[in-house]
């Protein structure tokens, strides 16, 4: 009987309470395999020394005369092993390719179960989940609360920081024209965005990046599988951040004000003319009179 991959897949994912990557299952087989060969080694040394205790015992020859008797069970099948296709025949190497081919048709035969159970894979690796339409009975029985869906300011925000991580608050308030920090707070309460660190800006701000839930929020496995925006590329955003970051104050003309008229101010005197002498100005003085 051949080694059924599916089934060891379907007990691990079941057992595992934490998603299975596929080096997790590659470092299993290579366990399984480990253990085998010390069991083997541990027969062989057992059977050697079992072997070197036990003396030799010597057997009759049969009667020539006796018939043949038939013997008990020898037209019998030897007895099948019911785990065959478990244990035995196990492959010294499993793929990624073929672990991966196996959990698709995981998936494919859960899906087509329509049952209660799905598999998916997200960032951490294959997890085995329960069906969207049961989860208002799965709320009743851990007595949560049902969700509160992220409002438009909060879906902003976060892709903003999903396409330009890691961002500051001001870089998100820029793009955005309005202030970011209640919906930093809310995002960072759902456990969506996270801090990632400090800019090398002046104020050392700091910066702001997306966690492996916000992954699992929008179904995807990592950040390059984001679709790409058609509006503007990472270079383009750049330049119009860096653009709009330093504003000058418009000018009245700009904002459709009426331009104000002011009064030339009267010329200076000009340097190169001479100063009048005394002599001249008691010439032009009137005389005095008694």
């Amino acid at each position: 009987m051949a080694f059924n991959l599916k089934k060891v897949l379907r007990a691990l994912l079941f057992s595992s309470s934490n998603p299975l990557s596929v080096k997790d299952i590659q470092a299993a087989f290579d366990r399984f395999h480990e253990q085998a060969a010390a069991a083997r080694s541990a027969a062989g040394e057992e059977a050697a020394e079992a072997a070197a205790n036990t003396l030799p015992s010597v057997t009759p020859p049969p009667e020539p005369d006796a018939p043949d008797a038939p013997v008990d069970g020898a037209d019998t099948p030897p007895e099948k092993n019911p785990d065959a296709d478990l244990y035995e025949d196990v492959p010294l190497l499993v793929t990624a390719a073929q672990i991966r081919e196996a959990m698709d048709g995981l998936a494919a035969e859960l899906r087509e179960a329509g049952g209660e159970l799905l598999l998916i894979e997200g960032a951490g690796g294959y997890r085995l989940v329960s069906h969207p339409r049961y989860a208002r009975w799965i709320r009743i029985l851990r007595d949560e609360p049902p969700p509160v869906r992220l409002s438009q300011s909060a879906l902003e925000t976060l892709a903003i920081v999903a396409y330009r991580q890691p961002v500051t608050r001001s870089e998100i308030e820029a793009i955005r024209g309005v202030s970011a920090e209640a919906g930093i707070n809310r995002l960072l309460e759902r456990e969506l965005v996270v801090i990632t660190g400090r800019a090398d800006l002046p104020g050392r701000p700091l910066q702001y990046g997306t966690t492996e839930r916000f992954l699992e929020y929008v179904g995807v496995k990592s950040i390059v599988e984001l679709p790409s925006s058609d509006v503007l590329t990472p270079r383009q955003i750049d330049a119009w951040l860096q653009s709009h970051t330093n504003v000058t104050p418009p000018a009245d003309a700009e904002m459709g004000l009426p331009i104000e008229e002011t009064t030339p101010a009267p010329p200076a005197p000009e340097a190169d003319a001479p100063a009048p002498s005394a002599a001249g100005q008691a010439a032009d003085a009137p005389p005095e009179t008694e």
